[in-house]
């Protein structure tokens, strides 16, 4: 279960920032997912709550914010929004490159 490296990552950053930011609680972080990340978002929440006990995350709300998968043509340029994949570009037909879709990072952290 990957999902627990990932929130011990996860828990590692933020304690991180609190040393350098000096706050002592978190009370809510936003997390950007990936549609493509491959992470279980059940998962990744329980990861999140076994991990940061006994760190300035403990109790912190973990808010999840899915990311919708883009692709770029390379023949025309266009940009488009990739649900389902279609695999071919709906300007010139061109073979689609993803652009996104496998983040995860930290959008937003309420501390104090």
């Amino acid at each position: 279960m990957h999902e627990m490296a990932l929130c011990e990552s996860l828990v590692a950053i933020i304690e991180e920032q609190a040393t350098v930011e000096h706050f002592c609680r978190v009370h809510s972080v936003s997390l950007e997912v990936g549609a493509l990340a491959g992470v279980e978002v059940e998962a990744l929440r329980f990861g999140f709550q076994v991990v940061s006990q006994g760190t300035v995350a403990e109790g912190a709300e973990l808010k999840i914010l899915p990311s919708k998968v883009f692709a770029r043509c390379p023949l025309c340029g266009a940009q488009e929004l990739m649900l389902p994949p279609s695999g071919s570009c709906l300007q010139c037909g061109g073979k689609l490159h993803r652009t996104d879709g496998r983040e995860l990072s930290i959008k937003e952290m309420e501390v104090e």
